[in-house]
């Protein structure tokens, strides 16, 4: 049997029924075109049985009544999904308005399982065995850096891939049911189920790599030697004897990029690669010379001072996409359907333009089906990120000298 695509469809409306019925309707042609045969003819032993559903902070709200509809017009179909202040679509978004994107996918059943506080994930369940997972997340759950790789071990891939919802009123996570509690949910994936996902970096270095020599929790004491915040103001061409109101409004728009390891073969001159961790500066102290930032941080580990950068971050993207398709090709593998989890800060207006980063992935995979939501922060491997973007592509085989349907 040829792999059959995933279908997707997305709206934008003030008014939730008529925006999921747009959507529906999309994604109800999708997926009538992706299940004809060779004679035009529906193949009717195609079966859609995953849903995703992304809501814009607009309708978190109404997260109830639209699962509601869902279940009641696809019956059978699991769904999950979580709450972004904008939903990603095919070449498209809708950053800061009432919107919802959905996603549908024929995945044998036995090939995944979803998850939520009532139904944890387990390492091994009978005949299911995790391999990977989508994880949604609220972040005011305790201990959450914690409970990723814990969660992680439970697969025997170790990876994990998804974000943190994001809402200015009700923060809600979708997991055949709407959770509203905080905690973690989503959905495994079997190893048969092919993915391939990368982590996109949005920001670029403004100063050296230099090496942790003192701190202690999330204080940065002393970089290469010397005072942290000494170190600060030279990356950023600040004069030392800066009074503290300039230096603090320079520094409330500087980032730093962390690695925890000595390795200096690890961060490239102009860019970062995934296994940068970006945090934000949140405070600092002249008389001790010293920095906070969001991130506990050990002596040993590497630092460097990084703003955001909009084209930078689309060029990453670039590369990340490029990466994938070339993978997919040199393994004989094609996309059916894609996950796009980006950072809030990197929707709306950062690029200049609507729907930037969505066209970029259009630009490289094509019209690849795709789904996914602006979050409160990123996860992929067993790691919390921020300010990046989480592509990754479903795939399989690619029959010989056929396209998927």
């Amino acid at each position: 049997m040829n792999p059959v695509r995933f279908a997707a469809g997305h709206a934008a409306d003030a008014d939730w029924r008529v925006a999921l019925r747009r959507a529906l309707d999309d994604a109800s042609r999708d997926a009538r075109l992706a299940t004809l045969d060779a004679t035009g003819a529906a193949d009717a032993s195609v079966e859609f049985t995953l849903g995703f559903c992304y809501l814009s902070d607009h309708f978190a709200a109404d997260a109830e009544a639209i699962l509601g509809e869902l279940q009641h017009r696809l019956p059978g179909v699991h769904w999950v999904g979580t709450v972004g202040v904008g939903v990603a679509a095919t070449g498209a978004e809708h950053f800061d308005a009432p919107a919802l994107a959905l996603m549908l996918a024929p995945l044998p059943r036995r090939q995944f399982r979803v998850f939520s506080g009532r139904q944890p994930l387990r390492a091994d369940s009978g005949e299911f065995h995790p391999h990977t997972a989508l994880v949604h997340a609220d972040g005011r759950t305790p201990d959450l850096q914690e409970l990723l790789p814990e969660l992680a071990a439970r697969t025997a891939s170790g990876y994990l891939f998804g974000g943190l919802s994001a809402s200015r009123g009700r923060s809600v996570q979708i997991a055949d049911a709407v959770f509203d509690g905080g905690g973690l949910s989503g959905v495994a994936f079997a190893e048969e189920v092919g993915i391939v996902s990368r982590v996109t970096q949005g920001c670029q270095p403004i100063g050296p790599r230099r090496l942790v020599s003192r701190a202690q929790d999330n204080i940065v004491v002393a970089l290469d030697g010397r005072p942290a915040l000494d170190c600060a103001l030279e990356d950023l061409g600040l004069p030392p004897d800066m009074a503290l109101e300039p230096v603090a409004e320079a520094l409330s728009s500087t980032l730093v990029g962390l690695h925890p390891s000595e390795d200096g073969e690890i961060v490239a001159p102009a860019a970062f690669g995934a296994d940068m961790l970006v945090r934000n500066i949140i405070g600092l102290d002249p008389r001790a010379g010293v920095v906070a930032i969001g991130e506990e941080v050990a002596r040993g580990a590497w630092l460097i001072f990084c703003r955001r950068d909009p084209s930078a971050a689309l060029a990453d993207l670039q590369r990340a996409a490029r990466e994938i398709r070339d993978e997919l090709a040199d393994s004989g593998r094609i996309a059916l359907g894609a996950l796009y989890v980006s950072c809030s800060g990197r929707g709306g207006p950062h690029f200049g333009r609507p729907a930037a980063e969505l066209e970029v992935v259009r630009d490289v995979l094509g019209d690849v089906p795709l789904a996914g939501f602006f979050a409160g922060g990123e996860i992929a491997h067993s790691r919390l990120y921020g300010y990046t973007g989480v592509l990754t592509v479903f795939a399989a085989p690619s029959p010989p000298g056929r396209f998927p349907r």
